[in-house]
């Protein structure tokens, strides 16, 4: 999100990051599709990972200590594994329990599932197979129950708990064992499947009243811009919900008129988007390392061990990979649901910054604990939802259609958000998504192995 008088000024803060899938892997234990009608769009470039930014080299390479080849190499793995993880996902069904990459160069897939006889399959596609107990939804079940007793009881104890795929267990973070176990009890739900995780941290919203860059709201609070977005022929910008309410006003980097916040969730979600005024221009651009541009190519969601990089108006750029998807956070003012954890840094002011992983947008900074001078944990809200709660498309290098309301069949449509597992049809022809992400005009299912499979 630029404004048109002063672009070349802007030091704005906003990140990007991809993960997609890079090529289709076949496999005679998996239902793989056909091949599809030229032209046919490799998974790599629709992730927008073929040839990666310098920033996002730069930036990788400096905070995950890794060499330019072993960041190009990183990328590629994640980018491909994220179509097998999807087969293996719609594949396995109610006994699939997560997939996560692992690595310093994310070569391994590894895949869960509480059946022994999948391990052929899982073994097919390439991946390592680990055989546990609960699915990942009995896993999400168990979560459910501690947000809904999130409602009824004080978790200022208990700030944070998510589903960890990796050790097949829902995790609740609390400050002593004995909160911990209080708060369980309240959501009437067995030590079984549960880990207590103790730490002093607390999380924090990442915004700030001091002077600075990004945008200003209000005239007071600042937070940081996120991915660009329009709405029929309204453009605007997401952000985090926390930044601002429905009708607070905006003001640019350059303190110039902005825009209105047009909606705005928090707590539950932390999302929000504002409308700006004529002088302003989206852009499918976000500020990477050293203000230069990094483009965005949609907003196709990355797996568990994934490589992300943030912008934000405070510290700027920097990266990680993600730790967990779907965490539960309680700041002190409310609890939000469904957000990503990760080891990136952040500070006040990096609020409503950009995710991204390669050129995937993936979320706008909520919170988190710690600075960029120890290090620290963040949490981003996933930027689909926002898309389809708000019903906005993302600004990206390719054409997107308007969205229509989100759904799980039907015939396909360019601007709706699909989730792993929903069903389409195209010209009579079935399919099965394979990778969370709002579609683009560029993205038919019959031409884009890396996000759909022919059922």
């Amino acid at each position: 999100m630029v404004g048109r008088h002063a672009a070349g000024r802007r030091r704005a803060a906003v990140t990007a990051l991809s993960a997609l899938a890079l090529t289709a892997v076949h496999s005679a234990a998996v239902a793989q599709p056909p091949s599809a009608p030229a032209p046919v769009l490799s998974a790599a470039r629709t992730a927008g990972t073929a040839t990666p930014s310098p920033e996002m080299l730069r930036a990788l390479g400096r905070d995950l200590r890794l060499t330019p080849g072993q960041v190009t190499t990183r990328l590629a793995n994640e980018a491909e594994a994220g179509t097998r993880a999807g087969r293996l996902h719609n594949a396995l069904g109610s006994r699939f329990a997560g997939a996560w990459v692992s690595g310093a160069t994310s070569a391994d897939l590894n895949v869960a599932t509480t059946d022994a006889a999948d391990v052929p399959a899982i073994q097919a596609e390439g991946a390592k197979a680990a055989i546990v107990r609960t699915s990942l939804r009995g896993l999400q079940s168990l979560q459910d129950r501690l947000d809904d007793a999130a409602g009824r009881t004080r978790t200022a104890d208990t700030p944070v708990w998510y589903v960890d795929v990796r050790t097949n267990r829902v995790v609740v973070q609390a400050t002593s064992r004995s909160a911990a176990t209080s708060f369980i009890r309240a959501a009437g739900v067995e030590d079984r499947g549960l880990a207590v995780r103790v730490s002093a941290e607390r999380p924090a919203l990442r915004e700030d009243i001091v002077g600075g860059d990004a945008y200003y709201i209000n005239d007071a609070a600042r937070c940081s811009v996120g991915f660009s977005v329009t709405k029929g022929q309204q453009q605007g910008f997401v952000s985090a919900g926390h930044c601002g309410t429905a009708g607070d006003t905006t003001t640019g980097f350059n303190q110039a008129a902005q825009g209105t916040f047009q909606a705005s969730t928090f707590p539950g979600k932390d999302m929000s988007w504002v409308g700006v005024n004529s002088d302003w221009t989206v852009t499918p651009t976000v500020r990477g390392e050293g203000g230069q541009s990094v483009q965005v190519a949609g907003s196709v969601q990355a797996l568990v061990g994934a490589s992300v990089c943030r912008s934000g108006s405070t510290t700027g750029w920097h990266c990680g990979t993600i730790q967990q998807l779907n965490t539960s956070v309680t700041y002190e003012e409310g609890t939000v649901n469904g957000l990503t954890r990760t080891t990136v840094c952040a500070e006040p002011g990096d609020s409503g910054g950009p995710y991204l992983a390669g050129a995937q947008a993936q979320g706008v900074t909520s919170g988190g604990s710690g600075d960029c001078t120890r290090g620290g944990t963040t949490f981003f809200q996933p930027v689909n939802p926002i898309l389809s709660d708000f019903g906005l498309t993302l600004t990206t290098a390719a054409a997107t259609a308007a969205p229509e309301q989100s759904g799980t069949t039907g015939t396909w449509a360019a601007g709706r958000v699909y989730a792993v597992g929903d069903t389409v049809t195209v010209e009579g022809v079935s399919y099965q998504c394979l990778q969370t992400h709002q579609a683009q005009t560029t993205w038919a299912p019959d031409s884009t192995p890396a996000l759909w499979q022919r059922v």
